[in-house]
């Protein structure tokens, strides 16, 4: 099997990571001697607000509030992974971005730059009030009521046209997927919908 590329894109909550590792999983053992890149976009901030630099304590800063990150750390966060980890032989897994239309240039930038195809998006879908149980019950530390609230607001504005703008561009393969169903379920959907040889 080729290298192929896929976009885990919905409401947080909506159970792309879980899905994002089920479908790693899978491509291991239909192609064993292949390994999968994930950029998690939630996980390398985790990482990079750790830091002392002013970018990474302003970005702290921002993240502890809750609020949305500026596009250019964003964009910062795809590039520096790729730069460091991929090489040209892995499948490619992304999860939770882009978060904004005008960021999906960016993100199909890396795609013909790398020469490669254009990716799947997998387009996960749970309704607010199931999004929101989910989040309060994973009891995460950025995971507060009030923060929950502020990031479920980004999807209406941000996060749903983007979903939009992948599903009406034919060069993308997109598949809408029901995330309100078992783990397994959906995973058997999505596996079934890319049918991966």
């Amino acid at each position: 099997m080729s290298p192929q590329s896929f976009i885990f894109i919905g409401r947080s909550g909506c159970g792309k990571g879980t899905q994002a590792e089920l479908l790693i999983a899978l491509l291991k053992k239909l192609d064993p001697s292949r390994t999968s890149l994930y950029i998690q976009n939630g996980e390398e901030f985790r990482h990079f607000i750790k830091g002392s630099t002013l970018t990474q304590k302003l970005a702290k800063n921002i993240y502890d509030a809750g609020g949305l990150m500026p596009e250019f750390l964003s964009v910062y966060q795809w590039a520096n992974a790729l730069n460091e980890r991929y090489t040209g032989d892995e499948h490619l897994i992304f999860d939770g971005m882009p978060r904004k239309p005008h960021e999906t240039k960016v993100l199909e930038s890396i795609f013909s730059f790398y020469k490669l195809n254009m990716p799947w998006v997998i387009d996960i879908e749970v309704n607010a009030d199931e999004s929101f149980k989910r989040l309060m019950a994973r009891k995460r530390q950025d995971d507060t009521e009030e923060d929950i609230k502020v990031r479920m607001s980004w999807f209406d504005t941000d996060v749903a046209p983007t979903i939009d703008y992948y599903r009406n561009n034919p060069v993308y393969k997109f598949l809408n997927v029901n995330g309100e169903r078992s783990v397994d379920d959906i995973h058997a959907d999505i596996v079934k919908k890319l049918d991966l040889k």
